[in-house]
């Protein structure tokens, strides 16, 4: 996101593309009263819900809802702000998103008017992106999280480690300041149960983060096997409907098909491939090319064999050929080998067609992805939220190792807290603001 300059009025559609019985024009800057007044007739009552004609230059009546006058402090960007909740078509919302352009407004970027709220102090990094992670949830379980990190959750378990780690920097650096008493001094002030309870209560909101993790962005799980093992039926049993066309002729599927599923509120993106085998059909070579590149980005791979004959030569081969990622060996079509739904390890046994053991499919995807049933207390987290806890992590593991050279043990204590401020931003470059608030909608 380039850099605009915080003391000039922007304005957007706030609401999605497309036709709605209601849309909204959203409008954030300093001394928003004259513009409100223009295109409403007056100013609006702050925080009250006023009904209006918006207006255009000469008085021409553009649309007529509601206007709500935020004035600042007290908004979501903590600078005035005006909504107009007017009807939802396209044209209308253009037309009165222009007349607030006629009068001094310029169109906001993609998460500008978060940004702003973060560069005032309404919401902290982590609040702010939970906004679009909210937006942009794939269950129910993933909404419950961002709104957990929203209100503020995950960022009160940061600034609780911070806090630990301030005071326990205060006690160290004190000591370097007479050398002569340091070891003593932090014996009797406990500084390694100090840091040992830090390091606890780290592993925890890590393990809480990467909950959230797994919730925001999913698991990616692909099918493979020979042709004609049920890769597309399995997908069509996950996915609860006929997401992909099956047949009794081998090499029916010819290119990779994905499907986005969910299980215990986990999203899972499925990719059904074609059958790996040798072949003479340029497009079913093709298809099969795509599956491994399929396999190269995948989490776990679903190997897929006819439970009549189990793993043989030809599955060896494809297993030899896999990238080390997790993988399961199912063993489809048990109804017609008489076998048992059951799991062993790595194997699981059912029938895509009958439906018997999907549930241990199931349950063995959750435990491999890592997801643990915690209900309340998950937060959503980014890939950068994970990265900056892990370092944080391994620098106190340092700063245990450095010990008794006390100046390498406050730096490195240091460089923890550096890195937990960056999830909340209180220590954050610009060019990582922009990075993250130009992945937001237009309108927030």
């Amino acid at each position: 996101m380039a850099s605009q300059p915080q003391n000039d009025v922007i304005a957007a559609v706030a609401t999605a593309p497309g036709r709605g019985g209601i849309g909204v024009v959203r409008v954030s800057g300093p001394d928003l009263a004259a513009l409100a007044a223009a295109v409403v007739g007056k100013t609006p009552a702050p925080r009250h819900a006023t009904y209006a004609h918006f207006r255009d230059a000469t008085g021409t009546i553009l649309d007529e809802g509601i206007a709500l006058y935020f004035p600042a402090p007290h908004s979501f960007t903590g600078e005035d702000v005006l909504e107009l909740q007017g009807h939802g078509g396209p044209q209308v919302l253009q037309l009165v998103l222009e007349r607030c352009l006629e009068l001094g407004a310029r169109v906001a970027q993609p998460g500008e008017f978060s940004r702003r709220a973060f560069l005032n102090d309404k919401l902290d990094l982590a609040q702010a992106e939970s906004i679009a992670d909210l937006i942009d949830a794939q269950s129910r379980e993933a909404a419950r999280s961002a709104m957990r990190s929203l209100t503020g959750e995950f960022s009160a378990r940061i600034r609780e480690l911070v806090d630990a780690l301030i005071h326990l920097r205060m006690l160290v650096e004190a000591t370097l300041d007479f050398p002569e008493e340091d070891i003593d001094f932090l014996a009797r002030a406990d500084a390694f149960g100090q840091l040992d309870a830090i390091e606890g209560r780290l592993a925890g909101v890590l393990g809480q983060a990467r909950q959230g993790a797994l919730l925001r962005e999913g698991l990616s799980v692909v099918l493979i096997g020979q042709p004609n093992v049920g890769k597309s039926s399995l997908l069509n049993a996950l996915a609860g409907h006929e997401a992909a066309i099956v047949t009794e002729i081998a090499g029916t599927t010819r290119d990779a098909l994905r499907e986005a599923i969910q299980i215990d509120g986990i999203p899972l993106h499925v990719t059904d491939t074609a059958g790996l085998r040798e072949t003479a059909d340029t497009v079913e070579a093709l298809g099969i090319a795509r599956t491994w590149q399929a396999v190269e980005h995948a989490d776990v791979a679903l190997l897929l064999v006819d439970a009549g004959h189990g793993v043989g030569a030809s599955e060896a081969a494809i297993i030899a050929r896999l990238p080390p990622i997790p993988r399961l060996t199912v063993h489809n079509k048990i109804d017609l080998a008489g076998e048992p739904a059951r799991i062993s390890g790595d194997e699981v046994w059912l029938s895509a067609k009958a439906g018997a053991g999907l549930d241990l499919l199931r349950r063995r995807l959750c435990e491999l992805a890592g997801w643990q049933a915690t209900g309340e207390g998950v937060f959503m987290a980014r890939r950068r939220h994970l990265a900056a806890l892990v370092e944080a992590g391994e620098r106190l593991a340092h700063a245990r190792t450095a010990w008794p050279a006390l100046d390498l043990f406050a730096e490195e204590l240091r460089l923890a807290q550096l890195a937990l401020n960056s999830i909340t931003g209180e220590f954050g470059a610009d060019d990582l603001l922009g990075e993250i608030f130009s992945r937001f909608c237009i309108g927030k």
